[in-house]
């Protein structure tokens, strides 16, 4: 599998090259085009349960397509449904990624939920996070541009609501950015306060900022 991430970082498109014979799996309603030679399965991946806890818990579609290259070489290409960012992991092990960041993967990965705790409650992102096993290429997408910071054995603070993904080594605890007046004055909220070592991957708009921004300027019914 050969890829490319192209238009990036504001409205990228990650086009996907098949050998004949290889997939690659993708959220429902993703694709924006694909060869004639490809072909689509949809399923419940991990069965009934599997899809139900991905998609009730996890905030991803209740189905996974698998596009598939028949008879020779295919290419297909998949992209948000907001504008952003995508960016690829070469996965061998496991990795943790905030729900609704799924876009596509290797057909081989596994894709389930991880309950993060009661730690989570109060963040703004839920309950639960994705965990995404196995080996192969992850694509990940995000509101915003996405950035990495590395971590050794040391914390880093980031708002709730920037978050895409973390790798294994990493652990998080949500808390307050201050005293109560701060936490409720400050337009911050609550943080993750994330330790250990390893990567973190954060995206440079929030999505609730963008909405509390627009929401003023939406129509009402008295308008």
């Amino acid at each position: 599998m050969r890829y490319e991430i192209l238009h990036r970082p504001s409205f990228s498109l990650l086009n996907v090259e098949l050998e004949g014979g290889e997939a690659v799996q993708a959220e429902t309603g993703a694709m924006v085009h694909m060869s004639p030679n490809i072909k689509i399965e949809t399923k419940m991946k991990g069965g009934l349960l599997g899809a139900l806890k991905r998609s009730v818990l996890g905030g991803e579609s209740l189905f996974i397509n698998t596009f598939r290259a028949e008879g020779g070489p295919g290419e297909v290409g998949f992209a948000p449904a907001y504008p952003g960012d995508i960016e690829a992991f070469e996965l061998d092990g496991t990795l943790y990624a905030q729900s609704g960041a799924f876009l596509a993967s290797s057909e081989d990965v596994e894709i389930n939920t991880k309950w993060g705790g009661a730690k989570t409650f109060f963040g703004r992102e839920g309950l639960f996070l994705l965990k995404l096993t196995g080996r192969g290429t992850v694509f990940l997408s995000s509101f915003g541009a996405i950035y990495k910071r590395e971590l050794r054995n040391e914390r880093f603070v980031i708002d709730t609501g920037h978050m895409v993904a973390f790798s294994e080594g990493l652990d998080f605890k949500v808390k307050r950015v201050g005293g109560l007046k701060s936490t409720f004055l400050s337009g911050e909220g609550l943080v993750a306060e994330f330790s250990g070592t390893g990567t973190l991957y954060i995206q440079t708009r929030s999505t609730e900022s963008f909405v509390s921004w627009l929401t003023p300027f939406l129509p009402t019914k008295s308008d």
